[in-house]
């Protein structure tokens, strides 16, 4: 099938970039080639572009411009800001890039406390406390604070976790707050995240260009190298900075808002679709919920075959993260919440800013036909 003829319905894995995103970088491309560590005129040009999308992205998220270093991606991201945690509470519902340094830390010896997960997908603030609480019988925070890594909104079923209460526990017990914010940023409210010490952001989930990331921190929690080389990012993050994606960067952030809400005016059609499949699936996650994700166990099919036979159909979807694709094993984060038969059914649905009620009409006929189901005549939203 031609790729016009494509309904894309995987926004959660990446998105296309946005016109204004594309202009911005050819403009960079042609005046901010050159190395922003440079000191002569065309290394300023690209360090004037590095520096405004720094600046951009400080206010979006009221942290201050020197608390932030560029990393290629929220994975980098999330590993520079975990990777020297002398203690860590996190859950099966995060990312790859936080479950994998967790299983590293464990493997080096650091105490590591997993969060029970339920069905709904969400975090219990309670559970946090009594992790916490556990950590400090046993003495773990005599080696510097507990460090608790909580994403903003899941990567695969939109689940937004309470971000405020558990913050509430991790204060009384002096540890400080991970926030993975890339599925949020530009599709939720930011406020939430004022109650973060790290926060890790990427530009492609925001139209924005692939290969550029952000970790933001409070004043006092710098984070530790992970990687060794150059003074870059003032030695944080050595390596030559990209100031044409960064270029790209600022143009996807600087329309932030108007992205946040397109994708909330996604929500009746994104109910519409799960009021529609209802009788043949299981919704995999609470409220509250991001307004374009739908993360749905199909009754009686394999996720990725449901996934497969929908793109015979022009109809793209996913089974699961994008970085976790390879593998046959059903997603971690939905047999964490509803058991592995369950998950080996589930499939994520993720529309995007400009998804039209056409395509999600016709996303639902090819589920009726792949499922050999009569379409029904209701009134669509």
């Amino acid at each position: 099938m031609p790729q016009s003829s494509w309904i894309y319905l995987d926004w959660n894995a990446t998105t296309p970039p946005h016109p204004a995103v594309v202009a911005a970088m050819e403009r960079a491309a042609v005046r901010a080639w050159a190395n922003p560590a440079s000191v002569h005129g065309a290394g300023r040009a690209a360090r004037d572009e590095l520096e405004g999308a720094r600046e951009v992205l400080a206010a979006l998220l009221s942290f201050h411009p020197r608390d932030l270093v560029f990393t290629s991606s929220g994975t980098e991201a999330n590993n520079l800001a975990l990777h020297a945690a002398p203690a860590l509470v996190t859950s099966a519902l995060e990312h790859p890039s936080v479950v994998a340094v967790a299983r590293e830390l464990e493997a080096r010896g650091t105490p590591v406390r997993w969060l029970p997960v339920g069905e709904s997908g969400a975090i219990d603030p309670a559970a946090v406390a009594k992790a916490l609480a556990a950590l400090a019988r046993e003495g773990a925070a005599a080696a510097g604070a507990p460090v608790v890594a909580v994403m903003a909104a899941n990567h695969e079923t939109g689940v937004i976790q309470p971000l405020a209460p558990i913050a509430e526990e991790v204060r009384a017990a002096g540890a400080r707050l991970h926030v993975d914010a890339v599925q949020l940023l530009g599709r939720g409210a930011l406020d939430v995240l004022e109650v973060a010490d790290t926060v890790s952001v990427a530009a492609h989930k925001l139209r924005g260009p692939k290969g550029i990331g952000a970790l933001l921190w409070r004043p006092g929690h710098p984070p530790r190298p992970l990687l060794r080389g150059g003074a870059q990012e003032r030695g944080l993050r050595p390596g030559t900075q990209d100031a044409v994606a960064a270029a790209g960067f600022r143009a996807a952030l600087e329309r932030c808002g108007e992205s946040t809400a397109a994708y909330a005016r996604q929500r009746p059609l994104r109910d519409a679709l799960e009021l529609e499949l209802a009788p043949w699936v299981a919704r995999n996650g609470s409220e509250p919920r991001l307004p374009h994700v739908s993360n749905l166990s199909v009754r009686g099919w394999r996720g990725d075959e449901v996934v497969a036979a929908l793109d015979l159909r022009g109809i793209l979807v996913s089974s699961g993260s994008a970085c976790s694709a390879g593998t046959t094993e059903p997603s971690p984060v939905i047999t964490a919440m509803v058991g592995r038969a369950r998950a080996g059914e589930a499939v994520r649905i993720s529309l995007g800013e400009d998804t039209q009620e056409d395509e999600i009409r016709q996303a639902l006929s090819a589920f009726r036909d792949l499922l050999g189901a009569s379409e029904e005549k209701r009134e669509f939203p």
